[in-house]
């Protein structure tokens, strides 16, 4: 029997994100309601139906919706079977006041990028440890939105090249193991945090989040030939937990850290 409602909700610890709401429903019908930030909605299964400012909108397959704080709006199914939906909510350090006006007049992206890369974000969000990479896939989400919203927006250019790319990679290097924010690396380096990401990856041919993750494994590798527990491994490395520093693990080297280290010992 499917369940009528599954809810959950958490905070990450990625600057500009209020709330990230995973759900489902089959009757549960939303009253008017307003947010004090910017709700990124997207529909895995069936449709939400929902009146914005008096007129009414819906969701498709592949859409993604935007709505603005503080204006009005409900939801309810589109169809029997429900819906299931994840949104994020963006405080307006992401989108300021300027672009209400626009998502209030066309809410709704048909955006097979904009999608994808929401997507990828919530993908992000949901793993603890991965906050930096979190914070990178919004910054391509924020701009994506900034430029469906007002398409004669000059992108923000910022400075460029190898040097501004070193820059971030000596401010990454500096706080290894531990984390630093692309919204701290923006305010020094006077970039904008895609801009940032973006030159970066050009200079170097790996994202900064991956760059990091590549950092920590490689001094995890050193610690657990060094025959030191995995939990404590996962600690002094930079890792949320042991789970995260296997699954980083694996990633980058096909093994799991107990499997490298009893390999290691053997040899």
């Amino acid at each position: 029997m499917v369940p009528r409602q599954e809810v959950s909700a958490w905070r990450p610890a990625v600057p500009g994100v209020v709330e990230v709401l995973h759900a489902r429903f089959t009757e549960h019908r939303y009253p008017m309601h307003v947010h004090d930030a910017w709700t990124v909605l997207i529909v895995d299964d069936g449709a939400v139906r929902y009146d914005l400012d008096r007129h009414e909108r819906g969701t498709p397959g592949g859409t993604v919706s935007l709505l603005p704080p503080q204006v009005p709006h409900n939801g309810s199914p589109a169809t029997a079977q429900g819906f299931r939906k994840r949104v994020v909510y963006l405080d307006m350090t992401q989108l300021d006041a300027r672009f209400i006006g626009a998502a209030v007049d066309g809410p709704d992206f048909a955006d097979p990028l904009l999608r994808r890369r929401v997507g990828q974000l919530h993908t992000a969000l949901a793993e603890p440890g991965d906050e930096l990479e979190a914070e990178s896939r919004l910054a391509f989400v924020g701009e994506r939105l900034r430029e469906r919203l007002r398409p004669g927006l000059v992108r923000e250019a910022g400075p460029a090249g190898r040097g501004l790319a070193a820059d971030l990679r000596d401010l990454l290097d500096a706080r290894l193991p531990g984390a630093f924010t692309l919204e701290e690396a923006s305010g020094l380096l006077h970039a904008h945090p895609a801009h940032l990401v973006r030159v970066f990856s050009a200079a170097y041919g790996i994202a900064p989040h991956r760059y990091v993750m590549a950092r920590r494994v490689d001094l995890a590798r050193g610690l657990l030939l060094d025959g030191r527990p995995a939990g404590e491994v996962a600690a002094e490395a930079g890792f949320y937990d042991q789970s995260h520093l296997t699954r980083h693990f694996k990633r980058v080297l096909g093994v799991t850290p107990g499997r490298y280290s009893r390999a290691g010992r053997r040899g």
